[in-house]
């Protein structure tokens, strides 16, 4: 054999102490201990059922507030609804007050101008009474031309054709009522009585007195005809006017208080008269 063989080493097998044995022993079974422990721990905690309780006191106070916060809307509700219906009855109140007002403001009115219409009445009587007055005087101490005569020539005369429709028409509206620019068919003034009477028998007369006045020729009160129209205050100025319609008597709306009506002449003695027939 060679020198340089290869020998086998004769060192001796390292040995294994029995403590060193014994540890290794003891941490293999601690960990299949553990292991084991862990393993039966996870059965068993699968094996119990899972329970879970769930607490809810801040969702029992929030549904009181909700509840507190709805009965407080109601409330408010209530209340609105009252405060309207208040304002409703005050206002029908109101607008009820305001009807009262404007009635009574409209009866005011009302008394207002038939005060006027009496007032403007009394005018008209006390001015036709001053004329009544002058032109009496003046018959007095014989001034001619411009007395009244109730017995004058024509007086007994009868009226015919045209002036004949005239006096009818005029006659046939005594009783109806007076009113300031009344032209018929039921309520008239003065001049719009003369009027609508020439119409009758195609004669379109101007609509006031004062113009009516001086429609026609001059004729002497002491020469009156049937259908003639009285006058009374100055020619061009007159305030008044009427129909004669023979036998000393005349037809007009005289006031709101006599309407229209048939008068001697002696009632109202008159300024003048035109003829336009």
């Amino acid at each position: 054999m060679s020198h340089t063989a290869h020998i086998r080493s004769h060192r001796k097998p390292r040995s294994r102490t029995a403590s060193t044995i014994a540890m290794r022993a003891g941490v293999a079974g601690g960990i299949l201990s553990t292991v084991a422990v862990a393993g039966a721990s996870a059965a068993a905690n699968a094996a119990e059922p899972v329970t879970q309780t769930l607490e809810l006191p801040t969702l029992t106070a929030d549904l009181s507030a909700q509840v507190a916060q709805s009965a407080e809307a109601t409330q408010l509700a209530a209340a609105n609804y009252q405060l309207q219906a208040e304002r409703d009855a005050a206002a029908a109140a109101a607008a009820k007050e305001a009807a009262k007002d404007l009635a009574a403001a409209k009866k005011a009115e009302a008394r207002k101008k038939a005060a006027e219409e009496a007032r403007l009445a009394a005018a008209e009587r006390a001015s036709r009474d001053s004329q009544r007055t002058t032109l009496a005087a003046a018959a007095d101490t014989g001034s001619g031309s411009g007395s009244v005569s109730t017995s004058t020539s024509t007086s007994a005369s009868t009226a015919t054709g045209s002036a004949a429709a005239v006096i009818d028409f005029v006659r046939a509206q005594v009783g109806d009522a007076y009113v300031s620019g009344g032209t018929g068919p039921n309520s008239w003034d003065c001049s719009g009585l003369v009027q609508a009477a020439f119409r009758q028998v195609g004669i379109d007369l101007p609509r006031v007195s004062q113009d009516q006045s001086t429609a026609g020729t001059q004729v002497s009160l002491d020469n009156l005809q049937p259908g003639d129209i009285l006058y009374w205050g100055g020619a061009g100025s007159a305030y008044h006017v009427a129909v004669y319609v023979g036998g000393g008597m005349f037809v007009g709306a005289q006031n709101p208080s006599t309407g229209v009506v048939e008068k001697p002449l002696s009632y109202d003695p008159p300024s003048g008269a035109v003829r336009v027939l």
